[in-house]
Parts: structure tokens; C-alpha cells; sequence
């Protein structure tokens, strides 16, 4: 089973991918995280695309593919998978598709998560993730904040807030989501894929609860 999370920064792509994961024990690749490891690693691949993410850009198609056909050929991902940040472009949706018409595979759902954009920058900004990549459990210093300042519940760990969780940055990531994020989102809709979800503290709706209403749908229950 592969699932593609889609939505603008801030929704709650992450927080739903790893409790869905958790549910239907199939892991979360999340580009986001990759590429900030390939970063802090100095990887050929990570000095490239952080030109790219500490301007809230688009990093290009070529690297972005690469680093996650090469993911979805390990052996966890037999099952399924869900991808949290990709695709990003109508061009990847389609190479993706290929990819996974060739293992004999397919998206079997595609979630477009929603929300209001002042709630999506009030979210970014006071956002924090745990900085155990083992762990990567997110809070939220108002919304959600850890029982003890800046230490993650679940490892113990130090929480951080990512490089590019600015206003300035998100309010770019936003715009730039914006202008390209249709065509993805019409090429799962004719695919009948599609799965829209608004995530609002105004209709007392989160991350969490979309993904239990999500595992819920998916198992049948």
C-alpha cells in the first residue's frame, strides 16, 4: 500500500504520516527529513539542496527523485509505504507512478490535508522536533507542548525547531506550494485517490484526529 501525503507546509503532513504509519505498521519516508539529514551530513546531495530549502524553495526534480526511488527500494517498504513531501510536482507524480507500475505497485491514497494559513504560520513557527532521527516526534510549544521544555517524552531527547520554520520562510513555502500544488492534487483526483481533510483547531479538528478517521477508512472499520 503506498499513500502520498499532500498539503501546504504546516498542515499536519507529519504528524499524520507517523501515526498512520504506526497504525498500519508500514514506515513514513519523508523527504523533508532525508534531505535535512543528507544536509547536516554534508552529502553531495545535501550541499545542493540546501541552496534550495534555506530559501523555501522547491529542491529540483532530478535530486528529489533520486533520493526517493533509492528509499523505496529497501526492504521495509515491500508492504507499503507513505510518503510525507512527496510528490511536490505533477512531473514527479508521474515519474513516480512509473516507478511503481514497474514493481508492480501503485498510490492507493493520496491525502490533501488543508488549513487556514494563519493557523499554518502560528503552527510552523512554534513548531519543535525531536532531534532524534529514530524518533522525529513533533510538538508544538503551544498547542502541543512536551512535559518538560525542550526534551521529547517519547527518547528523552533534545527538541529543536528546524532552520527553515521562520514567518518568512513558511509564508515562501506556502506561495510556492500554492502555485504548484493543483495539478498534483487534479492528478489524483482522476485517478480516484484522492482524499480531502481540513485540519482546523476552528472546527476542533488536528492531526491526530484525521489520522485515526484515516486508519479507520483504510481498514474498513
Amino acid at each position: 500500500m503506498i499513500i502520498i501525503m499532500l498539503g501546504a507546509p504546516g498542515t499536519g503532513k507529519g504528524t499524520v504520516a507517523t501515526i498512520l504509519a504506526e497504525g498500519l505498521n508500514i514506515p513514513q519516508i519523508s523527504t523533508g527529513d532525508m534531505f535535512r539529514k543528507a544536509i547536516s551530513e554534508k552529502t553531495k546531495i545535501g550541499i545542493e539542496a540546501e541552496k534550495y530549502i534555506s530559501e523555501g524553495k522547491l529542491v529540483p526534480d532530478d535530486i528529489t527523485i533520486e533520493i526517493v526511488e533509492e528509499r523505496l527500494m529497501q526492504e521495509d517498504t515491500k508492504n507499503g509505504a507513505i510518503l510525507d513531501g512527496f510528490p511536490r510536482t505533477e512531473n514527479q507524480a508521474k515519474v513516480l507512478q512509473k516507478f511503481l507500475e514497474e514493481q508492480g505497485r501503485t498510490v492507493n491514497y493520496a491525502i490533501n490535508l488543508s488549513s487556514p494559513e494563519d493557523e499554518i504560520i502560528e503552527r510552523i513557527v512554534n513548531r519543535r522536533v525531536c532531534s532524534n532521527q529514530e524518533c522525529k516526534t513533533i510538538y508544538n510549544v503551544t498547542l502541543s507542548p512536551s512535559k518538560v521544555e525542550g526534551i521529547c517524552d517519547k527518547c528523552g531527547q533534545k527538541l529543536i525547531q528546524r532552520q527553515d520554520d521562520t514567518e518568512e520562510t513558511v509564508k515562501e513555502r506556502i506561495k510556492t506550494y500554492k502555485e504548484t500544488s493543483q495539478p498534483i492534487i487534479d492528478f489524483y483526483k482522476e485517478r480516484n485517490v484522492l482524499v480531502d481533510a481540513l485540519v482546523s483547531k476552528k472546527i476542533n479538528k488536528m492531526g491526530k484526529d484525521i489520522a485515526q478517521d484515516l486508519i479507520k477508512m483504510i481498514k474498513g472499520e
